[in-house]
């Protein structure tokens, strides 16, 4: 027996092939493939060619998928996601979840029997993503869960790369125009596009096809003139860290885990790597959990979907549910 695990995020997907007994045996990797962002059919091509390099020229036919996106416990985008599962020919025993339920997965382990019960005491933790979008999520000993933030760029996604590379971008216009504080990030983005008048950076940031992407790439680069001393990218940050917190906070106070002890994972490119935000983020949530252990998510997010694919393939998972109407999913 063989599963496929998938993580569709907003700059990467990935699938991993397992056997049995939850063993990696193949992968695929390619861009992003969020709703919002690029829309069904660049998702449906995304998730076509990476199931295809995960299985190669293998006779296997997976017992079972389990496949992580952004938004689709949001009503409207779950059924997008299943008839594309479905034109792929994957029609039973395909589980679609919010990657932050899978990043969680990843990070607590298990494949036991106990995921096909239901989320119970030895699945409870919670889950803060920042990466092109942001989310906090979390599940209690009872099995409920809860979220916060996930709104999508337009609405919310605030702390995360996309949402900072903004903040970043207009920095640097209004130090081009008088209207703001000089910076350092002025001469750092300039660099990291290869430009040499900030003027230019209007056609590369209104490029439809990179511009996403490349606004939600610059965490590096504000946190290199944040080390430097620069007084707004340490301000960026800052403000990125209280807004992360927040989220995490939310769903801590709302699932009643403030004085229990559990893991709380921080995944995502810019948790995972801008060292500052994430120990900013980690003092924050010693006040709202003090027992919480916050640790960063070191195994890939599409394993915890691996570990879900394996329990609906023997037998079905009871996905947690909502204590009250889920928020808006990520964009």
């Amino acid at each position: 027996m063989h599963v496929l695990g998938i993580d569709a995020g907003g700059t990467k997907t990935v699938a991993l092939l397992a056997d049995a007994d939850g063993r990696i045996v193949a992968e695929g990797r390619a861009g992003g493939a969020n709703l919002q962002a690029y829309g069904e059919l660049e998702v449906e091509k995304v998730l076509h060619g990476v199931i295809d390099l995960a299985l190669g020229e293998r006779p296997v036919v997976p017992a079972a998928v389990c496949l992580g996106l952004a938004g689709v416990d949001r009503e409207g985008d779950g059924q997008i996601i299943r008839d594309i599962m479905k034109r792929l020919g994957f029609r039973a025993h395909t589980l679609i979840v919010n990657d932050a339920l899978i990043a969680l997965v990843a990070g607590n382990g298990g494949i036991g029997p106990r995921l096909r019960q239901g989320f119970g005491a030895a699945d409870a933790g919670v889950v803060l993503v920042s990466g092109t979008g942001s989310i906090a999520y979390g599940v209690n000993r009872s099995g409920g869960a809860a979220r916060a933030g996930g709104w999508g760029s337009s609405l919310g996604d605030e702390g995360s790369g996309y949402w900072i590379g903004r903040r970043v971008l207009a920095a640097v216009v209004r130090d081009a125009d008088g209207r703001g504080p000089r910076t350092a990030l002025t001469s750092m983005v300039l660099e990291r596009f290869g430009l040499s008048r900030p003027e230019q950076l209007v056609a590369a940031i209104y490029d439809d096809v990179t511009g996403r992407s490349a606004i939600a790439s610059l965490g590096a680069t504000v946190e290199r003139a944040r080390a430097d001393g620069d007084l707004v990218a340490i301000e960026i940050l800052r403000d990125a860290a209280t807004e992360l917190s927040l989220a995490a906070s939310s769903v801590v106070t709302r699932l009643e885990m403030r004085g229990d002890q559990f893991p709380t994972w921080l995944a995502g490119g810019l948790l995972t790597g801008v060292p500052w935000l994430a120990a900013e983020v980690t003092r924050h949530l010693a006040e709202v959990a003090p027992r919480s252990v916050v640790a960063p998510l070191t195994v890939e997010p599409a394993i915890g979907a691996v570990r879900l694919a394996l329990a609906e393939a023997q037998g079905g998972v009871q996905v947690p549910v909502y204590l009250g109407p889920p928020a808006a999913g990520r964009g």
